[in-house]
């Protein structure tokens, strides 16, 4: 967790029991260090050249260490954290939505998705907010065999065993309550993240990403087919960075330079997605056994499908259209999850980073 640093008085009381929960001991202000520390420029955008300093920062990953986290690599390896002033960033593995961790406080900031954090927020009265996304489009799927399940049509799955993972449960049914497919009409087989369940026969339909087991299976040699959501009822976007309300209002500059320290660490990985596959298999997932081929097609997929679009290419990594923001809203009504966009979105933070910043808006080099 971000650890208590000097000028801590801006740090206030919550009384709220909820909010108290999920209280962050960061605190967003300047140090006495020394006047010419670069890591001011990268921060609030003072005139003063005074250095700030944000302590330890804890990252929740939505899923284990591998390439969909490039720009978070990049963002370490070369620097941009520190730069940024945080003395450590920790990037824990999940699987995990990130809404338990951020609202007990074990977290900072989680990498999410939004029906995850939008049913969170409709349901328990979460306080949490989205404040940008490094997905523009989300990647989940139902991968099937073309020889096996062949699910290509939401009325594909009807009849057929489907294989979802318990952090996944929702967005499956998300994306049956957006088709008007009642879950009767299905059998769904409790999984873990392995594919052998698909490719042994013992499901037809799996709960995967684009970039990542649809990549691993095909490329096992069998022939795949694809249902994924954004092109089926759910356009909603993920790897959503998201935080508590809390850290909004008492840890702003702090929120503010990590997202300056991940545009420029997803910046590096749009534009050299080969070497984010590569820290990913060789550094900060080197444990994993993790293909080096399978991940740059990944991450290569990932930079050119997911992660850019012409809302980025006009605005910068992260932005979340107002349309987009709309069409997140209405594949959330369409699972019973009836929010505003309000409820769900704060990117003041990111328009401040990017008027304070404008040469981030251009990441193509």
């Amino acid at each position: 967790m971000l650890s208590t640093l000097i000028g801590s008085a801006r740090q206030r009381t919550v009384a709220a029991a909820f909010t108290a929960a999920a209280a962050l001991s960061l605190a967003a202000c300047s140090s006495d260090a020394e006047a010419d520390d670069p890591t001011s420029a990268a921060t609030s955008g003072a005139t003063e050249d005074v250095a700030a300093s944000f302590g330890d920062l804890t990252v929740q990953l939505s899923w284990i260490k591998n390439e969909e986290f490039s720009g978070e690599f990049f963002a370490d390896a070369n620097g941009y954290y520190t730069e940024a002033g945080f003395d450590s960033v920790n990037l824990v593995p999940g699987p995990s939505t990130g809404v338990a961790e951020l609202v007990s406080g074990t977290v900072d900031v989680a990498l999410s998705d939004a029906v995850s954090i939008g049913a969170a927020v409709a349901s328990e009265g979460a306080p949490l907010k989205i404040i940008g996304t490094t997905y523009q489009k989300n990647p989940f799927t139902v991968l099937s065999l073309a020889d096996g399940g062949n699910i290509l049509t939401p009325e594909d799955m009807i009849g057929k065993k489907i294989g979802v993972q318990d952090s996944n449960t929702s967005l499956f049914m998300a994306l049956l309550a957006a088709n008007g497919i009642s879950p009767d009409e299905l059998e769904i087989v409790p999984v873990q993240y392995d594919p052998a369940p698909l490719t042994n026969g013992e499901v037809d339909g799996f709960i995967a990403y684009l970039t990542n087991e649809s990549i691993t299976v095909e490329a096992a040699g069998y022939a795949t087919a694809n249902l994924p959501f954004a092109d089926n009822g759910l356009p909603f976007v993920a790897e959503t960075v998201t935080v508590t309300d809390d850290s909004i209002a008492n840890n702003r500059e702090a929120l503010k330079a990590f997202l300056y320290a991940e545009i420029k660490g997803w910046t590096d990985a749009v534009n050299d997605p080969a070497e984010g596959a590569r820290l990913a298999y060789e550094v900060y997932g080197a444990d994993l056994g993790l293909d080096p081929t399978n991940s740059e097609a990944g991450a290569i997929k990932q930079a050119e499908e997911l992660v850019t679009s012409d809302e980025t290419a006009a605005n910068g990594l992260f932005t979340i259209s107002d349309a987009l923001q709309a069409s997140t809203i209405e594949s959330l009504a369409g699972a019973g999850i009836t929010l505003e966009a309000s409820d769900l979105f704060d990117l003041s933070l990111l328009q401040e980073v990017y008027d304070e910043h404008p040469e981030l808006i251009n990441y193509a080099v």
